[in-house]
């Protein structure tokens, strides 16, 4: 099962109690899965569709308690969708209208004008934004599991993407909205909207195996950037201390290291050994164990004199340089 349908499948089980929250989640549900059959006279039927039959069931239910109306239920099979099974239901000519006003989609009037309207509580009372955003979400949402990215939508059709956006806005959530060949889909990218969204609708499970799932990424982020420093480090230090064991074996080749002092000669035949160790290997490896900063300094004390060979040729002097850190000095170190 996907996370979308995990999703969908945890908000059917969040009932709206109140009539105000109702009557949002009928007008969610009306703008996404409904569509008007006109008969001719101004008379006009609306028609549920949806091929999620725990979403018809609730339609059904939401449409009896809330408005007292007993739509028809039919079903059909797509041919062309692998046989998939059709949810339909019918309102009744009389009752679709009463509907439709109840709704504010359609004016008390003669003419019956029809108009983009939403109930009044679905903007003023959070209760029912969050009924009206769920219902939404169960019609024409989708969200992509975490492990792969955060974005969540809504497919609006007619447009009613306004009414959505101005409900996820009071609700503290960012969203945009793009085309889709002959929809509006709005949608969430942020990692903190999409939890502020699942929140909002009641998703409690869903959001607390997106904040795992978040923590997890993140973790795996935060190692990945330590591991890919280590290895930067890794490769840096293999590279100086290669360029060093160079220039002091060409040094050697040349003068032999017997012409300098003890110290230097203990380090330069440990670095010949050992070019990939760090700085604080070799001081270990000496017959009197030093830290890090006396190796450096008897490292910068063995360079600078190969450095002044004038005869090492001028190729060697780019490796030799390449292996000196610090500035030029022959100033004894404390170790």
């Amino acid at each position: 099962m996907s996370f979308s349908a995990q999703v969908k499948q945890e908000l059917m089980r969040v009932r709206p109690e109140k009539h105000c929250c109702m009557l949002s989640e009928l007008s969610a549900l009306t703008q996404t899965c409904a569509s008007l059959r006109l008969s001719g006279g101004g008379r006009v039927r609306l028609v549920y569709e949806t091929e999620n039959p725990a979403l018809a069931k609730r339609i059904f239910l939401l449409l009896k308690r809330r408005m007292e109306i007993t739509p028809l239920l039919e079903f059909n099979r797509h041919k062309r969708l692998g046989g998939r099974r059709l949810s339909i239901l019918t309102v009744p000519e009389a009752e679709s209208t009463r509907l439709l006003v109840a709704l504010r989609m359609l004016q008390e009037s003669e003419g019956g004008t029809v108009f983009k309207g939403v109930p009044r509580a679905a903007l003023t009372r959070r209760c029912c934004r969050a009924a009206f955003v769920r219902a939404a979400f169960l019609g024409a949402g989708s969200v992509t599991s975490p492990d792969q990215e955060y974005h969540l939508e809504f497919v609006t059709t007619g447009g009613h993407a306004d009414a959505l956006m101005k409900m996820l806005e009071k609700s503290g959530i960012q969203p945009r909205v793009t085309k889709r060949r002959d929809t509006d889909v709005v949608y969430l990218r942020r990692g903190d909207d999409v939890v502020s969204c699942l929140a909002l609708m009641g998703a409690h499970g869903a959001l607390l195996d997106m904040e795992n799932t978040r923590i997890s990424r993140d973790a795996r982020n935060q190692a990945n950037r330590a591991r890919n420093c280590d290895e930067a480090n890794l490769k840096k230090q293999l590279s100086t201390g290669e360029k060093q064991a160079r220039a002091i074996t060409a040094y050697s080749l040349a003068h032999s290291l017997g012409g300098l002092p003890p110290l230097l000669q203990e380090l330069g035949r440990i670095r010949m050994l050992h070019p990939e160790a760090s700085l604080e290997e070799l001081g270990q490896m000496l017959a009197k164990p030093i830290g890090k900063s006396g190796v450096n300094h008897r490292m910068r004390a063995l360079m600078t004199h190969i450095l002044e060979d004038k005869k090492i040729g001028d190729g060697n002097d780019d490796q030799a340089n390449a292996g000196f850190i610090g500035r030029n000095t022959l100033q004894p170190h404390p170790d």
